[in-house]
């Protein structure tokens, strides 16, 4: 089951921006991991709007193959950076259908 890699991050020191997005993306190609989207381009439409810089979308095969590309020590460096570079979170999320009303969704 696809699992999906929510970044939402505010840029407090950009220093981290530029190693972290040209080397990341290979990281998480490693573990099968396909960016969906790395967009600064945030509107929102409902509730109060919040001061993300930007939010990245990070499709991976599985929830495994997501804490892979996390705790890959590979990655260490430039996750350390862009914590103490940033406030962000990662959340991960499958593509299950608790209500199972999409059709196109395997039933949970």
């Amino acid at each position: 089951m696809s699992a999906f890699l929510i970044a939402v991050v505010k840029v407090i020191d950009p220093a981290w921006v530029p190693d972290y997005a040209a080397r990341v993306h290979e990281i998480a190609a490693k573990h099968g991991g396909r960016y969906l989207s790395r967009s600064g381009n945030i509107e929102t439409l409902e509730g109060d709007k919040t001061d993300e810089t930007l939010i990245a979308l990070i499709e991976f095969p599985d929830r495994a193959a997501a804490h892979a590309f996390a705790s890959d020590p590979e990655y260490a460096p430039y996750g350390a950076a862009r914590k103490a570079g940033s406030q962000s979170h990662f959340r991960v999320i499958d593509d299950s259908d608790l209500a199972g009303a999409i059709p196109y969704l395997p039933k949970p």
